[in-house]
């Protein structure tokens, strides 16, 4: 069955959330990779969206708390962050070209097979230590967390800012940015 974006606000165990949204995010690579290059875009802005705003609210919320709660934490996360920011980076060369680019295809496989790599990392090394070190309680805060730093992330990857702090400081002003440019490209006919 597959998941989508409602059921898993309903996740209450951030640990649980975000494997779902892992799930959703291979689901779209899915149908990215299978969508008629003329119907491609639409998925591809919706993979772009989830991406975003998924590692955003891991970077502010879950990230932190790792750090301090797990053990060799700063090394864990340290890992994750920089394999965050060469997907970034990517999705962000693919985000300003489009799907329409020649390179798309070989730069979306390259994309998956780095995110489903790093997504392996963060429940191996990340999401199993947290739920051995934290108490329900901790992890349904967490999922709030996230829940709320979704809704306030920017919808387009901004590669260099894969620290909580940084995301703080930049993070509204830049989705109030990605959101402006969703709305006049929507408005314009074009894919966020």
């Amino acid at each position: 069955m597959t998941r989508t974006a409602p059921e898993t606000m309903d996740e209450t165990d951030v640990i649980d959330l975000l494997q779902a949204q892992h799930g959703m995010i291979r689901n779209l690579f899915d149908e990215v990779e299978q969508a008629p290059a003329d119907e491609r875009g639409e998925a591809f802005t919706r993979l772009v969206r989830l991406l975003a705003v998924h590692e955003t609210a891991e970077e502010e919320i879950v990230h932190p708390f790792a750090r301090h709660a797990i053990d060799g934490g700063d090394g864990v996360v340290d890992d994750r962050l920089a394999e965050e920011n060469e997907a970034k980076e990517l999705l962000s060369r693919m985000d300003e070209a489009g799907p329409d680019a020649p390179d798309f295809m070989p730069n979306l496989l390259m994309l998956r097979a780095a995110v489903e790599a790093h997504a392996r990392s963060e429940e191996r090394y990340e999401f199993a230590q947290l739920r051995a070190h934290t108490s329900e309680a901790q992890r349904r805060s967490m999922a709030a967390g996230v829940k709320a730093a979704e809704a306030m992330a920017p919808t387009h990857p901004h590669p260099g800012t894969e620290s909580a702090t940084k995301n703080l400081l930049v993070g509204t002003p830049i989705a109030m940015m990605d959101r402006v440019r969703d709305t006049i490209r929507k408005a314009m006919g074009k894919n966020p």
